[in-house]
């Protein structure tokens, strides 16, 4: 692959599997075969023995890393057994945390999580133990056939040892090997000469060139202990400097790679020995001002393990000569050039902020490592990040631990019992103390939970506790009132939560369907608490760009990722003091994606667009060094992770507050088209009733009518039968569209549920092309045979992502559990039979919750009937009939309750 190629994207699958987006060579389709016949362990090592499949995919470095550490400690438990193996190998809790930390920024990360992770170490334990008894080779044997970049450790040792009675020479090594295990169950060492000795005859060759096979590799790679080898002094004790004990510790890592085991003092921590850092401490006390601009005091010291050194004492230091130095009672590691930069580099941001100060968001930067200005030249200066540290003062320590940890939050509770009609689930309750307590901050916030878990509500009770707890008098018009931006489809959603939940909140609509005169800022914003509009009416009404809100909230914030858009660049332009959004959709799937949105709640926090692509997209050359690109989205998740809360349904501390089934309405708002054939059915059906006058052609009559006014919500291609179908003549599709694009970036799978076989086929066609594949579709003419073939498809992790039912012949007798979501494109009105067909996706093996969303169009038939089963009034035998399947049936009712029942509400129907 050439160096400016692009790579091709990994993807993660729900289940945690990494899958390719294309896979097209052999290795990558038995990859593929392997992780659905056999699972994820024999994937895993499949990809050891395949590293070259890195060089096409970004973020299978990753993989390969987890897997190889995995067999290290694998055989590191497994040093000196070559027929009793131990399963008793740990995922290390440091690994764990640089594991979740560094994991790719693809489609499917956020399923990358601590369980995931340690159940896949577990497969990987049961899987090679299997494998090395299938094999009937030793562990040793086993590894340098299949696993050639491991080797068996537990043969050649090296031992550092501080020698305190000789000052000049004040370390001791010696290379031993071990042949055998003591009863009491310890290694036994003799010193490696004896190898020599032991193995020098003939027969005995090649156990000692195998045996010395890891020394030969090591010195391959440390010139140091070439320099030992060639010289024959690896065979005997040794005697070293600081300098040479320096040089055999910086090489530890090494020695690990090429099989030999090291044993050194305990006071030195290879991956973070002691050292003396210049550091800068930040926002130890409260600033003055609020948000990201306002400024943290701060300052620089040289410390040894937390402890602040004296002038003199730095000055002692930086003129040590030796990179191995006893300071302060203990041995610490010493580069004074290093050192000096780092304190000249530190000096210098103190000056400049001694006339500037540091802000909040230069401050959260260098926390993160990402430098004062994203894009510094030295933020992947290793080398230099070493010799420096960046700690939070207490306030600032105190104010990320909040962040990280709401429920430690001093919310005002009373009001929300007082104000709020309804009873928070205790992770909502955390959100809405996160949100508040960002927004005390100035901090913009990214609300990220998962469909479903009521994020309306969270925003809801925020709106309370700010009309409420904010005790400061309001010195403009529109100085508490705040701004909600959201799709069309969702207005009449949020107009019916506020007024269920929050009747005290005074809001008005500006869009069209609601308020015709929209081109002057109204009178009665004056008393207003929140306005609610949509991204296409904030394009076009002035007083919305102009006015400076409290908050601005975007909902199904997705609508704003392509920064080129007129709807970004507007949504971008607006007035607030905050700045929140709101998504469903997961938000690592695209670093692009996450640069839009932060650059509306915290502009500049991640560069410019142009920087920001720098950082983060990697070239094929770089993206091979999994160091380097693990170190990037290290200090990404850093930076971004305070303004961030997303939680998903399958969490533990989520699912056990939630129902098995979560059903919501989704309201759709009717299209101009719709809404002309549903006036002209409503006038025609009042005709055709003022002159029929049998009885059962009255009957008929009504019923043909219901139909024509479900065909007409559904579709105006429906009822029409012109074949068209086309995305933006209905309410219904384009609210598919908005739910499926957030479906579809969680991998999940759906359901759709419709009384209309003749809806099948172009609600597949439809959704094909959202999903951008195939799904399957069953109805009434389905062969009983094939019906259990589409069931098995559908029911396989990689199979289609929907699957479109009749009601009818869908909603009883399959198990459909791969499904996460159901829709019911067009009500049965009989909740029973609903019911019924939800079920077929939570049935027993069901490990997920399962939402079903039940489409109705506002203002029209489907939503007076909704508020009618809404109103627990008991349905009985006179209203359900069974001469239609369970149908509502109207025949008892008199003329003018069938037009008013049926009539268009046009200000609640229209978009």
């Amino acid at each position: 692959m050439g160096e400016n190629e692009k790579l091709h994207e990994l993807i993660v699958r729900p289940s945690g599997a990494p899958h390719f987006s294309s896979a097209t060579t052999s290795s990558e389709l038995e990859f593929e075969k392997i992780v659905a016949e056999k699972g994820m362990g024999s994937a895993l090592l499949f990809l050891d023995t395949n590293p070259n499949l890195a060089d096409k995919y970004q973020g299978l470095n990753y993989w390969i890393d987890f897997v190889r550490i995995f067999l290290a400690s694998f055989i590191a438990q497994n040093k000196e057994n070559e027929t009793q193996m131990s399963a008793n190998v740990l995922l290390g809790e440091d690994d764990l945390a640089r594991f979740l930390l560094t994991k790719p920024i693809c489609i499917g990360s956020e399923y990358i999580n601590e369980d995931l992770l340690k159940g896949l170490w577990d497969n990987l334990i049961g899987t090679i133990t299997t494998q090395i008894k299938e094999s009937k080779q030793s562990i040793e044997e086993f590894f340098s056939a299949r696993h050639q970049g491991v080797t068996l450790q537990g043969r050649i040792w090296f031992h550092l040892a501080e020698n305190k009675n000789d000052e000049h020479l004040p370390f001791a090594f010696l290379a031993t090997y071990s042949n055998k295990v003591s009863n009491a169950g310890k290694t036994q060492h003799l010193p490696l000469n004896r190898a020599l000795e032991e193995y020098s005859g003939k027969k005995d060759k090649q156990i000692l060139l195998r045996l010395l096979a890891p020394l030969s590799k090591a010195s391959s790679e440390s010139k140091f202990i070439k320099n030992l080898v060639d010289a024959g002094d690896i065979y005997h004790p040794q005697r070293w400097t600081s300098g040479d004990a320096f040089k055999f510790l910086s090489d530890i890592p090494l020695f690990e790679k090429a099989g030999i085991l090291v044993r050194v003092p305990n006071w030195w921590r290879p991956k973070n020995p002691i050292r003396a850092q210049v550091a800068l401490n930040l926002g130890s006390d409260k600033p003055k001002g609020m948000g990201l601009d306002a400024l943290l005091d701060f300052s620089v010291s040289v410390d040894i393990n937390g402890e602040r050194l004296s002038e003199k004492e730095i000055s002692e230091l930086l003129n040590k000569s030796e990179r191995l130095t006893f300071f302060r009672g203990q041995w610490i590691e010493i580069d004074t050039i290093k050192l000096q930069e780092a304190l000249v580099h530190f000096k210098q941001i103190e000056k400049d902020a001694r006339a500037t100060g540091i802000s909040f968001l230069e401050g959260m930067r260098l926390l993160a490592g990402v430098g004062q200005h994203f894009g510094d030249s030295d933020q992947d200066n290793q080398e230099l990040v070493k010799w420096r540290k960046i700690d939070a003062g207490p306030w600032l320590n105190q104010i990320l631990a909040n962040l990280k940890s709401p429920d430690n939050v001093d919310m005002n509770l009373h009001i929300l019992n007082k104000y709020l009609h309804a009873t928070l689930r205790p992770y909502q309750l955390q959100g809405v103390n996160w949100l508040y307590f960002l927004d005390q901050l100035g901090l913009g916030a990214c609300l990220a939970d998962d469909m479903g878990l009521g994020k309306t509500i969270q925003v809801i009770a925020l709106l309370l506790l700010k009309k409420y707890g904010n005790s400061t008098v309001k010195s403009s018009p529109s100085q508490s009132c705040s701004l909600l931006v959201a799709p069309a489809s969702l207005l009449g959603n949020w107009k019916s939560e506020l007024m269920r939940f929050a009747p005290e909140l005074n809001f008005f609509i500006a869009h069209s369907s609601e308020n015709l005169r929209l081109q002057a800022i109204p009178t009665s914003i004056d008393s207003t608490d929140l306005v609610i509009t949509t991204y296409g009416s904030l394009q076009n009404i002035e007083w919305l760009k102009n006015s400076q809100w409290n908050l601005a909230i975007l909902d199904e914030a997705q609508a704003i990722k392509n920064p080129g858009t007129k709807q970004t660049k507007a949504v971008k332009m607006l007035k607030a003091k905050n700045r929140f959004v709101l998504t469903g959709t997961p938000i690592e799937n695209s670093a692009a994606d996450l640069w839009s949105l932060f650059d509306f709640i915290a502009p500049g926090l991640l560069g410019s667009s142009d920087e920001f692509s720098k950082f983060i997209n990697a070239s094929a050359k770089t993206a091979k060094d999994q160091s380097v690109v693990s170190r990037k989205y290290a200090i990404l998740r850093n930076l971004v992770r305070p303004y961030i809360l997303r939680r998903l349904k399958s969490d533990k501390n989520i699912i056990k507050d939630l129902p098995d089934k979560i059903e919501l309405k989704t309201f759709c708002e009717l299209s101009k088209n719709q809404i002309y054939l549903y006036q002209d059915a409503v006038e025609s059906l009042e005709r055709e009733l003022n002159v029929v006058d049998d009885g059962i052609k009255r009957k008929g009559l009504i019923f043909s009518y219901m139909m024509r006014f479900k065909q007409i919500c559904n579709h105006p291609s429906h009822w029409l039968k012109d074949g068209e179908f086309r995305p933006d003549g209905s309410g219904k599709f384009a609210r598919l569209i908005e739910l499926i694009e957030v479906i579809k970036a969680k991998q999940e799978k759906l359901l759709v549920f419709t009384q209309f076989q003749e809806m099948t086929e172009p609600l597949s066609n439809f959704l094909a092309q959202i999903f951008g594949q195939e799904g399957l579709v069953l109805h009434g003419k389905t062969a009983v045979k094939k019906r259990k073939e589409l069931v098995g498809k559908f029911q396989r992790e990689d199979g289609p992502p929907f699957f479109v039912l009749s009601l009818k012949a869908g909603g009883v007798g399959l198990t459909l559990t791969q499904a996460s979501h159901v829709i019911h494109f067009d009500r049965w009105w009989n909740p029973a039979i609903e019911n019924q067909a939800t079920d077929r996706a939570f049935r027993i093996g069901q490990k997920r919750n399962v939402i079903a969303h039940k489409f109705i169009c506002r203002g029209t038939l489907e939503e007076k009937i909704d508020a009618l089963i809404d109103s627990k009034i008991k349905i009985s035998n006179e209203i359900i009939g069974n001469s239609s399947g369970g149908e509502l049936q109207f025949t008892e009712m008199s003329n003018s309750e069938i037009l008013k029942l049926v009539s268009l509400d046009l200000k609640s129907g229209q978009t």
